[in-house]
């Protein structure tokens, strides 16, 4: 397994569509203003954070629970930036969709502008032939409230590559996975 440069990435995107819409540089400024960047890196791919959030709240004092979530647990919010309330959290999803080669496993790291605010952005791999828009989670570590801003960077994408011969057996597209295809900002699934 091999981890792939941007040369590769720009070559799968352009070709073969893993990533949609696809940003061939580092976009660092738009409108005039800087921004967090996004696109295409070294080794990598910036992904940015779409316009619409859920919102953690414990208004209704529910439990979190996994195995039987509780969509009230969260208000919707659509806009150019979100404030997570201290020790709270917000889930969000990518602009990009994602259609990820048999041979590709990724694995998401935040962005260190975030990182460094006291912002963990937490996302699963995305497995081989998984497709779909990106829920990304964006904890508050901190006493205070912090804010994430849409359309920019978030986290880094980083692609690894199977070797020709040991290509899995078992895709997440040939298991059902229950993400499969997802579109909006996907809660958990039983």
């Amino acid at each position: 397994m091999s981890i792939k440069s941007d040369r590769w990435i720009r070559m799968m995107a352009t070709e073969y569509g893993m990533i949609d819409p696809y940003e061939p540089g580092q976009v660092k400024e738009l409108k005039g203003q800087r921004i967090v960047s996004y696109g295409t890196s070294s080794y990598g791919y910036d992904i940015r954070c779409a316009d619409e959030f859920k919102l953690f709240t414990n208004i209704n004092s529910t439990i979190v629970d996994p195995k039987e979530f509780d969509e009230k647990n969260f208000v919707d919010i659509k806009g150019d930036s979100v404030i997570i309330p201290p020790n709270s959290f917000a889930l969000a999803r990518t602009v990009e969709y994602f259609r990820i080669p048999r041979n590709v496993l990724t694995i998401c790291l935040g962005k260190s502008t975030y990182a460094r605010c006291g912002i963990l952005v937490n996302v699963t791999p995305f497995e081989p032939e998984w497709e779909g828009y990106v829920t990304l989670e964006f904890s508050n570590t901190t006493p205070l409230p912090a804010k994430i801003y849409a359309n920019e960077g978030v986290a880094q994408v980083v692609f690894f590559e199977s070797d020709k011969d040991d290509i899995c057996e078992t895709s997440y597209k040939d298991r059902g996975g229950k993400y499969q295809g997802q579109r909006g900002v996907t809660l958990p699934k039983m």
